[in-house]
């Protein structure tokens, strides 16, 4: 099961709020990954500031912080405006700096850019489950994409089991 999402993307910041609960409720077979849209520019900015934060195991609630700054127009453009505005939450600015920049993000920026071209995402937020299928938000809002993704993730399940 995986999230293609971006920080900028209203949509995206609605389904936070249902899904960090959702994926708590998964079943321990299946294995939830959020992975930011690189389209370049700026989504490429916002997703290595997510992917930084998720190497440097923040709280969710700096994810929120980070979704409700960027709706508020706040610039998070550089490495230095995020660690300010980052310092402000608790965090290291000087080691979120260093982390940002680092060999070990640069890679997961690298399996993010690939990830997304592969499974054909265009569009935020989207679910991809089992590698098949792929929907957005045209599936009817938070509530019923994640009704669909148990949908899929339960046919995928029993599919596995027969032989």
């Amino acid at each position: 099961m995986v999230e293609v999402f971006s920080y900028a993307c209203q949509h995206c910041s609605n389904l936070e709020d249902t899904i960090n609960s959702w994926v708590e409720t998964l079943p321990a077979d299946v294995r939830f990954e959020r992975i930011p849209a690189m389209f370049g520019g700026i989504w490429d900015i916002h997703g290595r500031l997510f992917l930084t934060l998720q190497l440097m195991q923040v709280e969710p609630s700096v994810h929120r912080a980070v979704f409700e700054a960027i709706r508020h127009r706040q610039k998070l453009v550089s490495p230095d405006q995020m660690g300010d505005f980052l310092m402000a939450l608790g965090i290291d600015k000087t080691l979120f700096i260093k982390t940002y920049g680092s060999d070990e993000v640069q890679a997961r920026v690298d399996d993010a850019h690939h990830k997304v071209r592969a499974y054909g995402v265009t569009g935020v937020p989207a679910l991809i489950v089992d590698r098949k299928y792929r929907f957005d938000q045209s599936a009817g809002g938070p509530e019923a994409m994640l009704r669909l993704a148990e949908r899929l993730i339960s046919q995928e399940r029993v599919a596995r089991q027969m032989p």
